[in-house]
């Protein structure tokens, strides 16, 4: 009799392991074809070939978006994660089955540099995220489109290619941008466009955007600069004054760089040059009128007509004004008349004078004031050679030190009067060329020192400029002192200054109301009252003295000749008392 074996539980195991095949070393982690035997609840079962069938989620077999379509009977590929699970089924996935096969695919397609198909389906921080046929990749904000875009909704869900920049299997991280398929696409055409294009063509754009220096225009898939200088011949100070973003305008090609894909574009080009013929039109010395366009620290540009514009320069635009910003002589878009003073077509330039075509106020004061007439105005400015007197028609007259007044210096005459002063002066002589005015105070006193001057000569009140007279102190102030003539001759002041030559002198305080001095008037103030002065006195009697007593080869000293002087003065006056007195004896 036969014995009879039987198996154990390895043996078991070993006969379960040659019926499946070995499918635990074989299916799992591995791609898989199988087919569908059902569909349930959302879940299709799928027969893989191993002891047990898996399910997976039907969504699995969708696109992003998009509904499954799947039917029993249907040839699938799943991806085989384990063999058995808790519950006996095989666990399997249609995504890790995509996302291994697309992983395949992009590696070679990354390797030879080709673009891949992908659909944006979703947001996240910093970007997108793309489906590559089952691999999720990132699209950074930045490399969605050449510029940056406000909404990408339309984007979206739409199959489009990309441009693989890095993969990494092993961390499952891939990187694509859209933007590169862009600029591709826009150099190929942007190549194409601009071999097609050449120097002098005239072509129509649409305005794609403006800047402080020019504006971009879109020829058709390539952008041209039109620089504001090129819009128009007349001034354009921005571009957004003549054009708008979305303007359709006519171009022509002024330059084209092939090398560096960059087109010049010019407008005025395609108008009329105003400037051919502009010497005929504006002749040399002919008078126009212009608008101001501008201004600046050399002076103020002129529009004669749009696209011709002339500079006048600071010196030439004010007779008097000498030393002024010229924004303080013209103002922006003010119309005004000039004369043309040089052209030049070659290098469009137009030299304008404006004082030119106004009345030059030298000549007009040379016609009304003759020489030997007598002006009037007011002391605008002491120099240490003369005064400068303010006259008619804005313009200034120069009185002379040596011509101030008679019997002083030049230096002790500037101090006689004061800025802001009215004098009466004499034409002496006017040069219209070089702009000059001389006139003399002391030669309407009709003498020197002394001489009482002509009749009604430099007089006021019966008293006359020059005149010595004998006055009397009314009221002492911190200025000086108030005099008057005799007891009810004319009133007038003695500043302090003019009290004497010594500082010691020049003290109001030494003097009492009621006191007698002799002084010398030496002008008038803007009421006519007259102005004395004790200094001026002292001065003109000392050259008196020195031209009575002294000389060049007398030896005498400068006292000497004063004490002669006074002592003949002493006796003068003495004999006059004596005289006096015999006559009241008499009587």
């Amino acid at each position: 009799m036969a014995t009879t074996t039987f198996p154990t539980r390895d043996d078991f195991a070993a006969m379960l392991n040659e019926s499946l095949g070995g499918e635990n070393e074989t299916f799992e982690g591995k791609v898989v074809k199988g087919i569908v035997t059902g569909i349930e609840n959302d879940m299709a079962v799928i027969d893989v070939g191993l002891k047990s069938e898996g399910r997976v989620a039907l969504r699995e077999f969708a696109a992003p978006g998009q509904k499954a379509e799947l039917n029993v009977g249907d040839e699938v590929e799943v991806f085989v994660d384990r063999v058995e699970n808790s519950a006996g089924e095989a666990m399997l996935s249609r995504d890790r089955a995509r996302r291994e096969a697309a992983w395949d695919k992009l590696e070679k397609e990354f390797e030879a540099g080709n673009r891949v198909e992908g659909v944006i389906f979703g947001r996240v921080k910093g970007g997108f995220t793309v489906d590559l046929g089952g691999a999720v990749a990132f699209l950074p904000g930045s490399q969605v489109d050449i510029r940056p875009v406000r909404d990408v909704q339309p984007l979206m869900d739409l199959p489009q290619p990309f441009q693989v920049l890095k993969m990494d299997r092993r961390r499952g991280n891939i990187v694509v941008s859209r933007r590169a398929i862009l600029e591709e696409t826009r150099a190929e055409q942007r190549s194409g466009l601009i071999q097609s294009l050449a120097e002098g063509q005239v072509i129509e754009g649409v305005v794609k955007n403006i800047t402080d220096y020019g504006a971009f225009v879109d020829l058709g898939g390539i952008d041209g600069l039109l620089h504001v200088t090129d819009i128009s011949y007349k001034r354009v100070n921005h571009p957004n004054e003549v054009l708008g973003i979305g303007d359709t305008v006519k171009v022509q090609i002024i330059r084209i760089n092939r090398d560096t894909q960059r087109i010049s574009l010019g407008m005025k080009q395609l108008e009329a040059d105003p400037w051919e013929g502009a010497a005929a039109k504006y002749p040399i010395e002919g008078v126009f009128r212009g608008r101001v366009t501008n201004i600046t620290e050399y002076g103020a540009f002129v529009e004669l007509e749009p696209g011709i514009e002339g500079l006048v320069h600071v010196s030439e635009m004010s007779w008097t004004k000498k030393n002024v910003h010229p924004g303080k002589i013209v103002s922006t878009s003010q119309e005004v008349d000039v004369k043309v003073l040089e052209v030049d077509e070659e290098k469009r330039r137009v030299s304008l004078g404006l004082k030119q075509a106004q009345e030059n106020p030298w000549a007009a004061f040379a016609e009304k004031h003759p020489v030997g007439s007598t002006v009037e105005g007011e002391v605008k400015n002491a120099t240490e050679f003369g005064l400068f007197v303010g006259l008619e028609g804005d313009v200034d007259g120069m009185v002379h030190m040596s011509d101030i007044a008679w019997g002083v210096s030049g230096e002790e005459a500037l101090q006689l009067h004061r800025k802001g002063e009215m004098v009466t002066a004499q034409v002496l002589d006017v040069d219209v060329e070089k702009e000059r005015i001389s006139l003399g105070m002391k030669q309407l006193e009709g003498g020197g020192s002394g001489s009482g001057g002509g009749a009604g000569a430099g007089a006021a009140g019966g008293v006359k400029k020059g005149e010595t007279l004998t006055v009397t102190v009314r009221a002492v102030q911190d200025a000086g002192l108030e005099v008057q003539v005799g007891d009810d001759g004319a009133t007038g002041f003695l500043k302090r200054t003019d009290l004497g030559r010594d500082r010691d002198e020049q003290r109001p305080e030494r003097f009492q109301p009621g006191q007698k001095l002799d002084a010398l008037v030496i002008g008038f103030d803007r009421s006519k009252k007259p102005n004395f002065s004790v200094k001026a006195l002292q001065i003109a009697e000392e050259k008196q003295a020195v031209a009575q007593y002294g000389s060049s080869d007398s030896g005498a000293s400068l006292g000497d000749i004063l004490g002669a002087a006074l002592k003949e003065k002493a006796e003068a006056a003495t004999e006059k008392s004596d005289k006096a007195e015999k006559k009241t004896k008499k009587k």
